[in-house]
């Protein structure tokens, strides 16, 4: 018998899976895909030699979760490539914010009042980034109370209450505003001013790193280590029912409440059901990935030192755009946000080529083709752009979810994570991870603490299971 099984090989997935392997426990992962990764995948999607991220590119968080650093993945091929500065955000009149690694040189760069209210704000936050980060990335709770006190107070704002009552240029606050689109909710509910300064943080306590040679290789390490531990990956192998399955005292799904109510099927008791069917998720992506001859010919130059770009111009813009794909509307300026990891990372494209990767947030299930507004963007702030295209290949929410079925609609945040829902991830329950039927959990981005590649959510589901003593038996005969 294993102890133990997981469907799904996200880094929850795997997160979950490590966590038992480490504790003794045996372990086997099934994975639908050819790949074990789930969003951590990379592929020739446009030309040969040009490495593109299929999904998730940058990792900040796996540096700033309580778990996932602690594992020796540089052991097993993991290295992580540190751009100049982490974000940049340009604007119309040709100049961008750059965001550094230092708060004074970021507070410095934007000068006058809004330096120093970055730098009043900002400071003790980075400063007690770690312990911060350990409670925000724990399920629901009471870690760190002066912390978490201190934090929410800022974070229960909207973003744009909250970016226009620290700053007073339209710099500053298009700045704030393109981190915390990130979000994916609407920039004037409460709370999205926590997604910004989260964000933040990390930019400045550990930056936002792409891997070297593509994210498939944060997924590959992240299988080694677990092999090395004697856990097994099965790839190529769809479970359609937990009778696949063979005996095991637990099962860990890392999928969204929707693919877990299909594979559990009647064994879900109606309630919880219900439950689950009222789980609500957010906008999709129209992902786009780019095979160049040059780099991108920002207007500003210093654009060039940053990883990632925030495109879409001035807080009210970036707003609306927010606003038009939550409420089922397409925005024809929409946020894009844009990495260029080839600059950091020459593996990525053959010598003097480069790849980019960038997607607008649009309505969930949306079927219009955002290619020419994506593109129209980003020449926007660099003229020229489209001159580079050597190829493109462009994904919209049903090629996304095609590729990953937990990316229901395009939503690859595992679900909406507006305040309403950030308490009742997947479901109004005093223990997130856990189902009504005996012996199976749930450890997918769709339960606390949500999206992003800290595999906490994988983590704590573990920790439910190794707390709990009985010797539940599932699968086939």
């Amino acid at each position: 018998m294993i102890d133990a099984i997981v469907i799904g090989s996200g880094p929850n997935g795997l997160a979950a899976a490590i966590t038992l392997a480490q504790s003794g426990r045996s372990v086997r992962v099934y994975e639908a895909q050819s790949q074990p990764g789930g969003g951590l995948r990379s592929a020739e999607l446009t030309e040969p030699g040009y490495v593109h991220d299929v999904c998730a590119t940058v990792v900040a968080m796996a540096l700033a979760s309580p778990f996932l650093k602690t594992l020796p993945l540089a052991a097993h091929g993991l290295e992580l490539v540190h751009p100049d500065a982490p974000f940049a955000h340009p604007l119309d009149d040709g100049s961008a914010v750059i965001v550094e690694r230092s708060v004074d040189a970021t507070a410095d760069a934007l000068g006058g009042d809004d330096g120093r209210a970055y730098r009043r704000v900002m400071t003790p936050l980075v400063r007690d980034a770690a312990p911060l980060m350990e409670a925000l990335l724990a399920p629901i709770g009471l870690r760190q109370p002066r912390l978490m006190a201190s934090f929410g107070l800022k974070a229960i704002r909207s973003a744009d209450g909250f970016a226009r009552a620290l700053f007073q240029s339209e710099r500053a606050r298009a700045m704030f505003a393109g981190a915390a689109a990130h979000s994916l909710v609407p920039l004037e509910f409460y709370a999205t001013a926590g997604y910004g300064l989260g964000l933040v943080i990390a930019a400045h306590a550990v930056g936002w790193p792409v891997v070297r040679g593509g994210s498939q290789r944060m997924a590959d390490a992240m299988t080694s280590y677990l092999t090395s531990l004697g856990g097994e990956v099965v790839t190529g192998e769809r479970i359609e029912s937990f009778a696949q399955l063979p005996k095991t005292r637990a099962i860990l799904c890392d999928l969204a409440p929707r693919q877990f109510l299909r594979i559990a099927g009647d064994r879900v008791p109606s309630s919880y059901r219900k439950q689950l069917e009222k789980f609500r998720h957010g906008p999709g992506v129209f992902k786009m990935d780019w095979a160049l001859s040059a780099p991108v010919p920002w207007r500003d130059v210093h654009c060039h030192r940053a990883g990632t770009l925030h495109v879409g111009g001035t807080l009210a813009e970036i707003a609306d755009g927010e606003r038009a794909s939550w409420n089922g509307r397409i925005s024809e300026k929409p946020y894009v946000l844009v990495v260029q990891p080839s600059i950091f990372d020459a593996s990525r494209a053959p010598a003097g080529c480069h790849t980019l990767w960038a997607y607008c947030h649009v309505p969930n299930g949306s079927t219009r083709d955002m290619t020419d507004v994506i593109e129209a963007q980003i020449e926007r702030f660099a003229p020229g752009f489209r001159d580079t295209i050597v190829a493109r290949h462009a994904m919209g929410p049903a090629a996304m979810e095609a590729r990953n079925a937990n990316l229901i609609g395009g939503d690859i945040a595992g679900g909406a994570a507006d305040l309403a829902q950030i308490f009742t991830r997947p479901a109004s329950a005093f223990r997130p991870y856990s189902t009504p039927i005996d012996g199976v959990y749930l450890c997918s981005s769709s339960t606390p603490p949500g999206v992003g590649v800290h595999g906490m959510c994988g983590y704590h589901a573990a920790q439910a299971v190794l707390k709990s003593h009985k010797p539940f038996q599932h699968g086939g005969p």
